[in-house]
């Protein structure tokens, strides 16, 4: 044997014993010898390889290679030196000349599997990966790093089949086993993820990996604090753990242990200053202790780590919008949208805003926008019907109910906002049923059972509305919603004593807590002695309520006090003449002095009012002469019976579509041989062309400045026809024949079944007896105008 050969035996000993260093010096040896041995350089690469010095092993390799070109082993070890320099296209390169020379090599497809895996070339990894199984069908390995690659392209179940090779082939396999829990995990199996992870700890129970992993499956579970216990435990094995701390800090904030988390996002950030996630969820849990100035501060980290954090621009959005920052609001969420254009939860979030901000056209917009990314996305359908219902788009607010409640059959509010909205389409039955619906899902929701009472009421179904109010209140005893619908039932069907009382609670609910009047004087309601005493009577409501209840004013005298007036401004002038009215002011100007105080449609409650009581039925209201002068010059001689007309009331008025008619249907049902008279003041667009084309009907609205001008015209007519409004309690108030239109539910003071009131011995009701039935009531007013009836 010669010296070379004997070096090259010497050298492989110490090679094999791990003696690297001594081995080195024998290559070395040989090198001096022939420089120009491959095999030396070859094996001097491995050396500088195991030693980490990964350049000196290429050069090395490269030098063997040149001298001889044909040893698959030459490639195979340079590819492995190329890997840990990172450079992996080079490797792959590398490992592909090994197994051209060598076809069944292997470590080399073994190894360019792993290569392929860090340029996430998945597809070539599976293939490397499948033919290493091919020739070694009992390597866990290769079933182990294909399924790392099947994981990496969301195929959770073939990943989770591959695991489940490798540990079948080796059931001592932790790695397996973890990455075996994130696949069930990706799979929403969290209890058998959770077993794997645990199966993981037992094999290895210093297994950090697995115990963090863990946690977030338990998380999953809402198993929170077994969650934090096992971040703890990861913690523990590794001090430095800055993603275990973090998603600790998540677990704290779901047991809402917001301080505890973030403290634990403080030491994940400790531990990494660049962890934008972090950054972000402390931040959440910083605005879940209201802290929005120190949680915006928080995205600002996390954004200036990571420029294009979608998520964290998003989130900002929301804290900002906490500070009533609307517009810097709408920007962080347009930046979120900028950098993640298919973001559903920046879109959704943006459309909430703009709702608040009663921008609803665009906050529907924003709302497709989120339903384009995100079909699934329930609460975009439900708040888009929110949004539709502001703007009166009924029809389209059931439709996005409807998907609402497909996608998420348990959304008790979704089926409750949709009975609203079927309601406003005048569909009861149907709004019943979606009532019913929400009150499947949530038995307690007091405020579908009150909804379900007002279509029970629009449906006539008194009995049954009436239940409904109860179960509502029976949830919620302070419910003012419930109380007040229930009195409007009661009113309306002349159960006044009942009535009265609940119809006190008006002003603790959320339509009209706003207008409740804050005195410090005491509220009067018939209990306390006001003789000698000064009481303010307030109104309240509409103008026609306010003409309709000042008939208490004279009992209230009656009792001995002096009696100011605050009525609307409209209304002073008319007002004035009310017998024993003090001092009348308008309101919003300065009140003097007084004692008590009562609203005007609480002195029927103050007086116990019933049926058969009721004051003043006959004419309790005079015009000014002199403007009835007036305007009999204006109107000049009267040839024919002149009747005023009034066909639509205001358009704010919650019951107006049902309670208005349109000019052009009520001058149609007219006979000849009258004067008609418009004492409308405002003429809606839609009438306007009627308007024009009726030449025989004289309009006065512009000269109709105040209800003193109103009721001047009135009482030059011999008739007054008119829909449920304040002219129709002006005309009755002044004693006039005054024929009222009346929807097929009324307002309660109509009470129901009958063509007189017990509020006013001159009026005539005209009722439809079927939902939107005007045809009958015009046939029926031109019937009795026909035959005179009226006189």
């Amino acid at each position: 044997m010669d010296k070379v050969q004997q070096l090259f035996q010497k050298g492989l000993e110490l090679h094999q014993k791990g003696q690297v260093d001594l081995a080195r010096g024998m290559y070395e040896e040989i090198l001096k010898i022939q420089p120009e041995n491959a095999d030396a350089l070859h094996l001097l690469g491995v050396v500088a390889y195991q030693t980490q010095r990964h350049r000196n092993a290429v050069d090395l390799i490269d030098r063997a290679i040149t001298l001889f070109p044909y040893n698959a082993a030459f490639y195979s070890n340079r590819g492995l030196a190329l890997s840990e320099l990172n450079e992996f296209d080079a490797a792959v390169d590398s490992y592909n000349r090994a197994i051209a020379i060598k076809p069944d090599y292997l470590e080399a497809y073994y190894n360019r599997g792993l290569a392929q895996q860090e340029l996430k070339q998945w597809d070539s990894a599976i293939a490397s990966h499948d033919i290493v199984i091919t020739i070694n069908p009992d390597s866990p390995e290769a079933f182990f790093n294909r399924g790392i690659a099947l994981y990496e392209m969301k195929q959770w179940a073939d990943a989770l089949a591959s695991y489940d090779q490798a540990i079948s082939l080796n059931p001592e396999y932790a790695e397996a086993y973890s990455n075996r829990g994130l696949a069930l995990h990706e799979l929403k199996q969290f209890d058998a993820a959770i077993a794997s992870y645990n199966r993981a700890i037992v094999i290895n129970p210093d297994y950090v990996e697995a115990l963090s992993n863990r946690g977030l499956a338990l998380h999953e579970l809402k198993q929170f604090d077994a969650a934090v216990a096992s971040y703890d435990r990861a913690i523990a094995l590794r001090p430095d753990y800055a993603e275990a701390f973090s998603n600790r800090g998540n677990a704290l904030q779901k047991l809402k242990q917001f301080d505890a988390a973030v403290a634990s996002y403080d030491q994940a950030i400790a531990f990494r200053p660049d962890y934008a996630e972090a950054f972000s969820n402390r931040a959440q849990a910083l605005q879940e202790f209201k802290l929005f100035d120190a949680a915006i501060a928080s995205y600002n980290q996390a954004i200036a780590v990571r420029p294009d954090y979608a998520e964290a621009f998003s989130n900002r959005g929301n804290a900002l919008q906490e500070l009533n920052d609307f517009d810097a609001a709408i920007a962080s969420y347009d930046q979120a949208i900028a950098l993640r254009p298919d973001y559903a939860e920046a879109f959704f979030n943006r459309g909430g805003l703009l709702q608040k901000l009663k921008q609803f056209n665009e906050a529907i917009a924003s709302y497709d926008q989120a339903i384009a990314v995100r079909p699934d996305l329930a609460a975009a359908f439900f708040n888009r019907g929110n949004a539709f219902q502001e703007l009166n788009d009924f029809n389209a607010a059931v439709a996005s109910y409807d998907q609402a409640v497909a996608l998420m059959p348990d959304n008790a509010e979704a089926f409750s906002n949709r009975g609203n909205a079927l309601q406003e389409l005048n569909d009861f039955d149907a709004a019943v049923a979606s009532y019913d619906q929400a009150v499947a899902v949530r038995p307690d929701y007091a405020e579908a059972f009150s909804n379900r009472g007002n279509a029970f009421q629009k449906l006539k179904k008194f009995d049954e509305a009436i239940a409904s109010y109860d179960l509502a209140i029976a949830i919620e005893p302070e419910y003012a919603d419930a109380y007040w619908n229930k009195s409007l039932a009661l009113l309306l069907l002349g159960n006044f004593i009942n009535g009265w009382e609940l119809y006190h609670w008006r002003y603790n609910t959320k339509d009209y807590s706003p207008t409740r009047r804050n005195f410090r004087q005491p509220l009067w309601l018939g209990h306390d002695s006001i003789a000698g005493k000064t009481i303010l009577l307030h109104s309240e409501q509409g103008l026609g309520d306010t003409i309709q209840f000042c008939r208490y004013v004279k009992l209230v005298v009656d009792q001995g006090a002096q009696v100011i007036l605050e009525a609307e401004p409209p209304l002073v002038g008319l007002l004035k003449q009310i017998d024993g009215v003090a001092e009348i002011v308008a309101k919003g100007r300065l009140l003097p002095r007084f004692d008590y105080h009562c609203p005007l449609l609480s002195l029927p409650l103050a007086f116990n009012t019933t049926i058969e009581t009721i004051p003043s039925s006959r004419k309790y209201l005079s015009a000014d002469t002199e403007k009835v002068t007036e305007w009999a010059c204006r109107l000049g001689e009267k040839t024919k019976p002149r009747i005023g007309l009034v066909w639509s009331g205001s358009a704010t008025h919650c019951d107006d579509r049902n309670r208005s008619l349109s000019l052009e249907s009520l001058m149609a049902c007219l006979p000849d041989d009258f004067q008609y008279v418009s004492l409308q003041k405002e003429v809606r667009e839609i009438d306007q062309a009627a308007l024009r084309s009726e030449p025989g009907l004289l309009h006065c609205g512009d000269l109709l400045r105040d209800f003193n001008e109103t009721a001047a015209l009135c009482e030059l007519m011999d008739l007054v026809i008119s829909v449920d409004t304040s002219v129709a309690h002006l005309s009755a108030a002044l004693g006039k024949p005054t024929w009222i239109l009346l929807p097929f539910l009324p307002d309660w003071r109509w009470l129901l079944d009958r063509n007189d009131s017990p509020w006013y011995d001159n009026v005539t009701l005209y009722r439809q007896e079927s939902r939107g039935g005007w045809q009958l009531v015009l046939k029926k007013v031109h019937d009795d105008l026909s035959t005179q009836a009226w006189k």
